[in-house]
């Protein structure tokens, strides 16, 4: 791929032209990288066909490249091949078919009970595990290797979506998976061949000026303050309902108020507001 590419895709990603030079500073070889990275989108349609033979240990060994705090390796995946099982676990995460029509479904776990039981092999206490450090440092070594098994799914020319509704019925997915104590799903990925004849495009993101602090924490005090966000949110707005038309997506409301609706209830999030409880069930308990 011609490094000349590489600002068209970054164009691509914000959905108009950008503000800054994307030039880089490296040579073309990692161009292919950072063409993956770029073109992600998030595949619902997939084509029937199993995925080739490795595929899945590839991926797997790719997730377990991420980083990893203190190489505690706080995380664990279930695949999910079978297709009752996939049918299940659609059916308790949003009972959405693209989870239906992947061949492979990863469940990504916040995995403590591992650590347990390396505790107590060398009769120790353990007592670390039971401060909501350690359940965050799970969850985010589980983001990581989720990131890195997209990334390489995408590299070998499948394609991925995310599933948070992994959350939406903890206690339920998690007797469903036959989950051991101080393991929690957090969030899955969907994989398989994309569907040509339903290509999904590149959402725009936030503008980087929106997102980027440099130094400190930007708050725009003398420049504008709250006007300052007000009018990247908005012209964010116009991006995504530029992008949404293109699509020929009708009704979706702006970014702004559609977010402002994903966290207006308790309703709105899904049955997920039960997941301090399902920790605790589990036996997360954190101080």
């Amino acid at each position: 791929m011609a490094e000349a590419d590489i600002p068209s895709l970054i164009q691509a990603r914000y959905g108009t032209t950008t503000n800054f030079v994307a030039t880089g500073g490296g040579d073309s070889g990692g161009n292919s990288t950072l063409e993956t990275l770029l073109q992600h989108r998030s595949v619902r349609h997939f084509l029937p066909e199993k995925l080739p033979e490795g595929t899945l240990e590839i991926i797997v060994a790719a997730a377990q490249s991420a980083a990893t705090s203190s190489n505690l390796q706080t995380w664990s995946v279930i695949a999910l091949e079978d297709p009752e099982h996939r049918d299940k676990a659609a059916t308790l995460c949003g009972d959405q078919d693209f989870i239906r029509q992947a061949p492979l479904f990863l469940i990504f776990c916040a995995d403590l009970n591992r650590l347990t039981k390396v505790s107590a092999q060398h009769g120790l206490r353990g007592e670390g595990l039971e401060f909501t450090e350690m359940f965050l440092m799970a969850s985010l070594d589980a983001g990581l290797a989720g990131q890195n098994a997209t990334i390489a799914a995408e590299a070998l020319g499948l394609g991925a979506c995310y599933a948070g509704a992994a959350r939406n019925k903890p206690h339920e997915l998690a007797e469903f998976l036959k989950l051991p104590p101080r393991v929690i799903a957090v969030f899955g990925v969907a994989i398989g061949k994309p569907d040509p004849t339903k290509a999904a495009a590149v959402k725009p993101r936030l503008p980087q000026k929106e997102v980027v602090h440099k130094e400190t924490w930007n708050s725009g005090v003398n420049e504008g303050g709250s006007e300052v966000q007000a009018g990247n949110l908005t012209e964010y707005d116009v991006t995504l309902a530029s992008f949404n038309a293109g699509e020929r997506r009708e009704g979706v409301p702006a970014w702004t108020q559609r977010s402002a609706r994903r966290i207006e209830t308790v309703e709105s999030l899904h049955g997920r507001h039960v997941l301090k409880d399902v920790l605790q069930q589990k036996g997360f308990n954190l101080r």
